[in-house]
């Protein structure tokens, strides 16, 4: 039996500072956090064996509800972290963002290319993989992160679908 990966887009966050490094401290905001608790349910029916999150406070805050209600510890993993793309954020993000999206190897400064987050998100599904062989593991991340996951699985996600992505998203893959 493949173990399942349940993905969980985090809730809205608190925006990040235009031209200010992004915060791993940086929180969901009040609609996150209700939104987060809405989540429970749906979460807790998968019967996860394990819960994992990206180490940044917005998407431990959106699956540590549901790890509660099933008694379960949010383990952190730095390589499920967001995307670091090189630049800060500032209005025309979205600019920089689409030629990323058209030219996957594109690294922007000492950024990360999301050729380089394909990679480093595969890895991830395929380290629970190993090491939750035949469970159903929550895993608590980000857009660009589960975009480029997706891609890793053979899926489609491309500049339009990662924009369109809600917040919070599910999305379930294989290993």
């Amino acid at each position: 039996m493949p173990t399942r990966i349940v993905l969980v887009r985090h809730a809205q966050s608190v925006p990040p500072r235009f031209g200010e490094p992004d915060e791993d401290t940086r929180p969901l905001a009040p609609a996150g956090l209700e939104a987060a608790g809405e989540l429970v349910s749906s979460l807790v029916s998968y019967e996860p064996a394990a819960v994992l999150s990206s180490p940044q406070a917005r998407a431990v805050q959106t699956v540590r509800p549901a790890a509660d209600a099933l008694g379960l510890p949010v383990v952190t993993w730095p390589e499920l972290r967001e995307w670091e793309p090189g630049f800060l954020p500032t209005p025309d993000w979205e600019v920089l963002c689409a030629r990323n999206w058209a030219d996957p190897s594109w690294v922007h400064g000492a950024g990360e290319s999301l050729d380089a987050l394909t990679r480093r998100a595969g890895n991830a599904l395929a380290r629970i993989g190993v090491e939750y062989p035949d469970a159903t593991v929550l895993v608590g991340s980000h857009g660009t992160f589960l975009s480029r996951a997706l891609v890793a699985v053979g899926r489609h996600a491309d500049f339009e679908s990662w924009r369109a992505m809600p917040m919070p998203a599910i999305y379930e893959v294989t290993v």
